[in-house]
């Protein structure tokens, strides 16, 4: 099986690389971290470029694509931190009427927590008793919900609980299957994973100490190397996954996303140095951001249990 990209699958990945370079650039995330809240015409915008309805057949307005396109749409976005409930609109679309075209904004109850809860206008999931509490990720706000942790998922709709949410719609049968939500999770941390490689590199060429670049230096080589390791190797679990749909495929990429972007924005910190422990460079909002993803959808532990229990 030949798992290349092909033209069209590059011509995509370029075209989404292009247009969140136009629509959300460095600019606009330090302009999002400095006063949090949802984007709606950047919402539209997305939902008009066919970013939510990439999956749906052309005959009911979609692009007509599968899950392995979903995965290189959801890199980019994870590469440069786009914010919002962009996967639970995503898996929506088709389902929740206004989530395709972006006018409809969906978030959903996972592992206990609820990302932006207070912007949503439908609500995937019962969210009775909602506690807004404060996030790591300054571009993801979050609500935890009372009782065991993973009890309540996003099978069912329920109130939103906030005056600023549109009261929900019943969801119509046929939604797309969670493991879904799951791998596109696992595609945008990949994308970070990605992202932090590239600034580490970058960084380590240009930065000079005792009369050379440390990008020289073989302790900073290599932490750069395992960092492009980490990341194409989740890159590459992912890929397979979206292929075979596979749940513990899909639960096995999700381990090795998280561990690329988690490991690789630590390691990019060290690479940084003192500066990358600053507010003014970005290294910490992908750390913060892959930490939240970690825990929203598939943690570790379970995770580790799906593919152990398939052994």
């Amino acid at each position: 099986m030949d798992f290349r990209l092909t033209e069209d699958q590059r011509a995509l990945r370029r075209g989404v690389r292009e247009l969140l370079a136009r629509l959300f650039g460095r600019e606009a995330l330090r302009a999002a971290v400095d006063a949090p809240s949802l984007d709606r015409e950047l919402w539209r915008e997305l939902g008009a470029a066919g970013f939510f309805a990439l999956r749906l057949p052309e005959a009911e307005g979609g692009v007509g694509l599968g899950l392995p396109e979903a995965v290189l749409v959801f890199e980019e976005a994870g590469r440069v931190l786009l914010p919002g409930p962009l996967v639970a609109t995503h898996v929506a679309a088709g389902s929740v009427p206004g989530a395709a075209d972006g006018s409809v904004v969906v978030t959903a109850a996972s592992e206990g927590l609820v990302p932006w809860l207070d912007e949503a206008d439908v609500v995937l999931g019962d969210v009775t008793g909602a506690v807004r509490v404060r996030s790591v990720d300054p571009l993801t706000p979050l609500h935890r919900l009372p009782g065991p942790v993973g009890a309540v998922g996003a099978e069912s709709l329920g109130p939103a609980g906030a005056p600023s949410v549109v009261p929900t719609r019943p969801a119509p049968a046929g939604r797309l299957p969670a493991t879904d939500a799951v791998l596109l999770t696992a595609a945008e941390q990949v994308g970070s994973a990605a992202a932090t490689t590239d600034a580490a590199v970058s960084y380590a060429r240009q930065r000079s100490q005792f009369g050379q670049v440390i990008g020289g230096f073989q302790a900073v080589k290599h932490l750069c190397a395992g960092m492009l390791v980490r990341t194409e190797l989740a890159r590459a679990a992912v890929r397979a996954a979206a292929v075979t749909g596979d749940p513990v495929e899909i639960a096995g990429a999700k381990l090795l996303a998280d561990e690329a972007a988690v490991g690789n924005a630590r390691d990019c910190l060290q690479v940084h140095g003192g500066m990358g422990f600053t507010w003014e460079a970005d290294v910490h909002l992908h750390l913060k951001r892959a930490w939240v993803r970690a825990e929203l959808r598939l943690p570790a532990a379970r995770a580790e249990e799906e593919v152990a229990a398939a052994l």
